[in-house]
């Protein structure tokens, strides 16, 4: 039937999508790249994740498979049932983990606030519905959240606790930042739909302050580099995301084993990381 449809509609992309999930099941491997590869033809913005598809094949790079119209529609679609799905079937705990990490971080450097708010301004980089916010608004002057979905934006935008919110690209937003301008940077469950960090990573480096903090969460394996899990999630090796942060010149600070959700009840391998902008010559 599926076969039929493309035959009869063969611009229809969705069409050509669900015929190739439709093969995979069926392990039909060269049948469902040719399927997917159809979609990208007709539809380079890829919103269905057929390049993620097809690195999960082997058939296309692993790096830039998540295509920005992919993420968009899968967390616009998925904002109305976010928290109750992160927070209960997922056990999502990324926010506390940044919590915690940027607390012991500072409180090993000597960090305190003074009397006054902890943070002058800070960026919550991928702030989907503003998990991040309850525990961090509080202790800055001001917090700007940025997200590709606009319907996370909408949903975090009911907080009441961000200072400004985009939606928008991450890298676009930080690019159009002021160097120097913020003081604590926050990415938490962000990496893992990123692939490739070092262009974020760059101006998060030139965005902090001196002695500014960046505090993100990724999904990791045992192997080396950057993989496609089965899930349509990257996940880092420790000595990748190591590499990355020092090449934006910043000082890994923290860098531990924490699980930051759960899928099927089993918790997902990840790190949680702290790092530090210093000089060229020391941290």
């Amino acid at each position: 039937m599926l076969e039929d449809l493309v035959g009869e509609a063969p611009g229809f992309s969705a069409a050509w999508f669900v015929l190739g999930e439709s093969r995979e099941r069926a392990g039909a491997r060269d049948g469902a790249i040719l399927a997917y590869r159809q979609v990208v033809i007709l539809d380079p913005a890829d919103p269905l994740g057929a390049g993620a598809c097809l690195a999960r094949l082997g058939a296309q790079a692993v790096s830039g498979a998540l295509s920005p119209a992919f993420v968009r529609a899968l967390f616009d679609q998925y904002a109305p049932r976010f928290d109750a799905s992160l927070r209960g079937r997922l056990a999502y705990r990324g926010p506390e983990l940044l919590a915690a990490a940027v607390s012991q971080v500072r409180e090993s450097e000597a960090i305190t606030a003074g009397g006054g708010r902890a943070f002058d301004r800070v960026l919550d980089l991928g702030c989907g519905t503003g998990l991040c916010a309850p525990l961090f608004a509080p202790l800055a002057r001001d917090m700007v959240g940025v997200d590709l979905a606009p319907c996370m934006i909408a949903e975090a935008a009911r907080l009441g606790l961000y200072s400004a919110l985009h939606a928008g690209d991450m890298h676009a937003f930080l690019a159009g930042e002021a160097e120097a301008s913020a003081d604590l940077i926050l990415m938490a469950d962000a990496a893992c739909y990123l692939g490739e960090l070092g262009p974020v990573l760059a101006q998060v480096g030139r965005v902090l302050r001196r002695a500014g903090h960046f505090a993100f969460t990724a999904e990791t394996h045992a192997g080396p580099g950057m993989i496609l899990t089965p899930g349509l999630r990257y996940a880092h090796s420790a000595a990748l995301l190591a590499a990355s942060v020092a090449t934006a010149g910043l000082f890994l600070c923290r860098l531990a084993p924490a699980w930051a959700r759960q899928e099927h009840g089993i918790p997902v391998p990840g790190l949680v990381a702290v790092a530090r902008r210093v000089s060229a010559t020391a941290p």
